[in-house]
């Protein structure tokens, strides 16, 4: 199993990371919030333990931003805050368990163990919205049962989409996922991605389905 520890305390960081590759896992440290989002994002990790005081971007900044992307790893939490109301906000947000600061090594060994026990939600391979079907196996697109050509990039932006389908978003985030962090965030391909799939999807039909709010980004909905 590989583990990436998004923690800045270098002597938390250490001992975390060393207690578990005292187990036989693979263990990367980072000690900062956007470089750790990045490595969950694009590394193959099977886990990720996250601190929630984080330099560059917090920890449950990074969680939500994960989750809005589709990362479906598990999440453990390192919280110095033991309000229940804080524990509530970091479950919500998309957390699978969480320890708080100060915590016996052996109780985070434990629950690590049992996140890696847990066995993966199996999501549908078909994505739905309204009469728009894509199929996340073939990787075949249909509209009211009518087959739709897309190239590579269009499929992914629109996966994207469906993924999240009701909610505004943003050209940053669509980048992210479709080209990843070292795309020039300057371009308007995503304009150009969007308006290609707006005639491949939606014209001809009744109900158009890509929608455009001005100033913020792009949504699909029924």
């Amino acid at each position: 199993m590989r583990i990436l520890v998004i923690e800045d305390d270098p002597t938390v960081g250490q001992h975390v990371k060393r207690g578990l590759e005292e187990q036989r896992w693979a263990v990367d440290l980072v000690p900062d919030g956007e470089e750790g989002e990045r490595r969950a994002a694009s590394d193959a990790y099977d886990l990720v333990i996250l601190d929630m005081r984080l330099p560059g971007k917090s920890g449950l900044e990074v969680l939500q931003s994960l989750r809005d992307r589709g990362f479906n790893k598990p999440v453990l939490v390192l919280t110095a805050q033991d309000a229940v109301d804080a524990k509530v906000t970091t479950l919500r947000a998309g957390a699978d368990d969480y320890v708080t600061k100060p915590f016996a090594f052996e109780e985070l060994l434990a629950r690590v163990e049992a996140l890696s026990r847990r066995p993966r939600a199996i999501a549908s391979p078909i994505l739905r919205v309204a009469d728009l079907e894509l199929d996340l196996g073939t990787r075949e697109v249909r509209r009211a049962n009518e087959p739709v050509d897309l190239t590579p990039k269009e499929f992914t932006v629109l996966e994207y989409l469906m993924r999240h389908q009701g909610r505004v978003m943003s050209r940053t985030l669509i980048t992210e996922y479709a080209w990843g962090y070292h795309f020039d965030p300057g371009t308007n391909i995503v304009d150009v991605v969007i308006n290609h799939l707006r005639k491949k999807v939606d014209a001809g039909k009744r109900r158009r389905l890509i929608t455009t709010v001005r100033g913020v980004g792009y949504m699909i909905k029924a």
